[in-house]
């Protein structure tokens, strides 16, 4: 089997089991990730607007943003980087690539801390996405930079044994769940 074959393996098993955690979730996930970000105020932070059944960061993100600022990914085109936009609750929004909600109106920054969207996750730090490579790029360009906090965010049905990863796959810092927090690097 390709790695190619491998990787939509994972995904669809991490799929399914994402679907059903998703259908379980009463609304208070993001408790642990508000923690996790309370101790790092006013730092610029990254979160994502959830698409399908993903797990949502929106109540840990309002959080942050009354402490510092928040942005979201935009996807500026296919193989780029991805470009981070100030977002406020009740911010005017309008419907990007693939589905996802940016602002209205693009204020760039360059966040310091990523809650990065997953498919699957090891508690090794490794992590599938969607296969845009999307994330993969911007943590590295960021990381090229400065020290860049990757915080994995999931439910934990969508942790998984071990992943088809490539070199270019930029390792999660923390993982974090509506069950635990989860640092890949303290074994």
């Amino acid at each position: 089997m390709s790695l190619a074959e491998q990787k939509a393996a994972a995904r669809k098993a991490a799929f399914a089991r994402r679907k059903v955690a998703h259908g379980a979730d009463r609304g208070n996930s993001s408790s642990a990730l508000s923690s996790v970000l309370a101790g790092y105020r006013g730092v610029p932070v990254a979160g994502f607007l959830p698409i399908r059944t993903e797990i949502d960061p929106r109540p840990a993100m309002e959080e942050a943003s009354a402490h510092g600022p928040v942005a979201v990914p935009v996807i500026i085109g296919p193989d780029q980087p991805l470009k981070f936009s100030l977002w406020e609750p009740g911010c005017a929004l309008r419907e990007g690539p693939f589905g996802a909600m940016v602002p209205a109106v693009d204020r760039f920054i360059e966040p310091e801390i990523l809650i990065v969207p997953l498919v699957a996750f090891t508690r090794a730090g490794g992590r599938l996405g969607y296969g845009g490579g999307f994330y993969d790029r911007t943590l590295e360009l960021l990381r090229s930079k400065r020290p860049t906090l990757a915080i994995g965010f999931a439910y934990a049905a969508q942790e998984a044994d071990d992943l088809p990863l490539e070199p270019t796959d930029q390792p999660l810092d923390l993982i974090v769940t509506e069950n635990e927090v989860i640092a890949p690097n303290s074994a």
